[in-house]
């Protein structure tokens, strides 16, 4: 994939028109971006038309058309973590779309970020020092991450948690809303912090956990 601004400039297209999509379709609008089709696949034919006043098409392969216009940056708007990095492969590889990032002017990102592409931090979101953002991650609303931490690829950090300092968490999980962390922790690629956990020890791959103190439960 190629390299993606930190602001996402012009024309852009968003794969996604459910509701993680509407916020990034606003916070787009805020940056002075314009959002001109949002994409859904061909099993959500039956989805509404627009999507903030946006239009709504079906099928990837309508990427093509756009791209022939010159359009080419991108955002996917997908809240499933591995379906989110699944269609960034496809369009950018298949239809060389830019992956863009999406960046609040309501959030706080310290100078000493390290962002990948195709990023989004939503409204009221801190992200402090020395704090790496790989590709495709989602920081949603009023979420701390303090210094030093790195979220893997694809992984979504959700409203309302707070990640101490030095945190790692894997590739495509998913930290729940209103979860801690307490700093130092790691939190293995594909698992999953149930809402409202406080995490004081390592959480391996692919597992589940949740509760005060977070605890393994089935999947």
């Amino acid at each position: 994939m190629p390299p993606s601004t930190t602001r996402a400039p012009g024309d852009v297209v968003v794969i996604g028109a459910g509701g993680h999509a509407k916020v990034c379709v606003e916070i787009l609008r805020e940056t002075g971006s314009r959002v001109r089709a949002c994409i859904v696949s061909d099993e959500h034919a039956g989805a509404p038309q627009e999507c903030l006043g946006v239009p709504v098409l079906v099928g990837l392969s309508r990427l093509a058309a756009l791209r022939s216009e010159g359009i080419v940056s991108l955002f996917v708007a997908i809240g499933d973590n591995r379906a989110r990095h699944a269609l960034a492969v496809e369009a950018c590889t298949r239809y060389d779309m830019r992956l863009v990032n999406v960046v609040s002017p309501t959030a706080a990102v310290a100078p000493s970020v390290r962002c990948g592409r195709g990023v989004v931090i939503m409204r009221g979101a801190v992200v402090s020092t020395d704090v790496t953002l790989a590709d495709l991650v989602v920081i949603n609303g009023g979420a701390v991450i303090e210094h030093d931490c790195v979220i893997g690829e694809a992984a979504h950090v959700a409203p309302g948690c707070a990640l101490g300092g030095g945190v790692v968490v894997g590739a495509r999980a998913l930290v729940g809303i209103g979860s801690s962390v307490i700093p130092r922790t790691r939190i293995g690629s594909d698992a999953v912090v149930g809402a409202g956990s406080a995490v004081v020890r390592d959480v391996p791959e692919g597992v589940v956990v949740a509760g005060v103190p977070a605890r393994s439960i089935p999947r």
